[in-house]
């Protein structure tokens, strides 16, 4: 190979090397953001339950927390979001606006899984709860927007919950976090209750030795190419 040919291929390792090195510290930086979320995490899903009431004010800073709300479903308006899986069968999530009992706002709430052999069509009538219940679980933030609303069977379909879709067909008001609703030993089979979403690390530190893998292979190839070039040609023998 030329020098100049050397040279370059040796300059383009090295940056190719550097770069795989930032994206290594990068997810680095997202393993220990991660943690020190997962803290946070752990210690609202260990403090007492919260009573969801019209006077508790701000709901935006329950996120992760347990929560308790008493009151009747409206299952006139209830929300299938489509496209859901459990253990390998489709189907879809069952989201339902609770009213609660001391009046004010409504919040979804998360009754869990129901198979759908195309994971959009569902025939929701056995599941409903009539009368007055209540809900358990870990309330989690409900993102605005990526709903991507779709009618089905003359039933509206959601991609995901989306806060300022729903509330803008809900007659009204909506708080802005989901009840995940528990599973527990008196729910029916289905809608199939969903455990809390695991505290973990996620794959950071993963993606971080895989990144220095890449840069430590990019770097061995700098070296190589500098001992080739070092070495020169053979003399004809």
């Amino acid at each position: 190979m030329p020098p100049t040919a050397r040279r370059v291929l040796m300059g383009l390792l090295l940056l190719a090397a550097a770069g795989f090195a930032r994206l290594g510290f990068w997810q680095l930086g997202r393993l220990r953001e991660r943690r020190a979320g997962n803290v946070v995490t752990a210690a609202a899903r260990r403090a007492p339950p919260i009573a969801l009431t019209p006077a508790l004010g701000r709901t935006d800073t329950l996120a992760e927390y347990r929560v308790v709300a008493r009151g009747r479903y409206d299952h006139a308006r209830e929300i299938v979001v489509r496209g859901a899986v459990l253990q390998g069968v489709p189907g879809v999530r069952l989201v339902t606006p609770l009213l609660l009992s001391d009046g004010g706002p409504a919040v979804l709430v998360d009754r869990g899984f129901l198979p759908a052999p195309d994971a959009v069509t569902v025939d929701a009538k056995g599941a409903t709860e009539p009368g007055e219940v209540e809900v358990s679980g870990i309330a989690l933030p409900m993102p605005a927007g990526g709903g991507e609303p779709l009618e089905h069977g003359g039933r509206i379909t959601w991609r995901r919950l989306d806060l300022t879709g729903l509330r803008a067909r809900m007659p009204y008001e909506v708080l802005p976090i989901v009840v995940q609703q528990g599973p527990n030993s008196v729910a029916p089979s289905f809608p199939r209750r969903a455990a809390p979403p695991p505290i973990s690390d996620g794959p950071h530190a993963a993606y971080a030795v895989q990144w220095f893998l890449f840069a430590g292979m990019a770097a061995a190839f700098a070296v190589l190419v500098v001992r080739g070039n070092r070495a020169g040609p053979r003399p004809p023998a």
